[in-house]
């Protein structure tokens, strides 16, 4: 889900990726609805690229953006007056105990908090995606490939002997005595 979804470096707030064409993304403001090209020279980053640091290394995005969805009950967050009562670290501690207070800035919490109500306000709840489903339906794909594949060798062996061979030896003994 998150990796749908944009940061333009120099255009304020969240996009989200509505077409691709040669050179140029199509996107959606999310929230306004407004449509616009970002070209290659825009500096584009997806929300699902960007992680935080912690005490036990980096945490990817979605995973915080949950954790202060379940902090603050889903509700908006309130950005100025925690700037002004000089919270954010605070209000952010009691979300993600585990960051990295030296690294991570106010800035980083602030714009953190404004792409959260961003989200919020567009009706995205979800933040982590099913990683697990996802890779359990890739790994039956591949698997299914497999057995095709395996198939498809055993119906060549088949047709080309008329019989099927279960091992090399097998196959070179049949065509000697042919």
């Amino acid at each position: 889900m998150l990796r749908e979804i944009i940061s333009i470096t120099g255009k304020p707030g969240l996009y989200k990726i509505v077409s691709r064409g040669k050179g140029t993304l199509i996107v959606e403001q999310l929230g306004s609805g407004n449509r616009l090209p970002v070209h290659a020279r825009d500096r584009v980053v997806s929300l699902g690229d960007i992680s935080m640091y912690t005490e036990n290394g980096d945490t990817p995005l979605g995973e915080i953006l949950d954790k202060v969805y379940a902090s603050n009950e889903g509700k908006e967050i309130d950005i100025k007056s925690l700037v002004d009562a000089k919270g954010l670290k605070d209000s952010f501690g009691r979300a993600v105990e585990d960051f990295d207070r030296d690294r991570v800035h106010d800035s980083d919490i602030k714009k953190l908090y404004s792409w959260y109500n961003i989200l919020l306000a567009a009706d995205y709840t979800k933040f982590v995606e099913e990683k697990e489903e996802e890779k359990g339906r890739k790994e039956g794909r591949k698997e299914g490939r497999k057995k095709r594949r395996r198939r498809k060798r055993k119906r060549k062996t088949e047709s080309s002997f008329g019989e099927q061979q279960t091992d090399g030896a097998a196959s070179s003994r049949s065509r000697s005595v042919s």
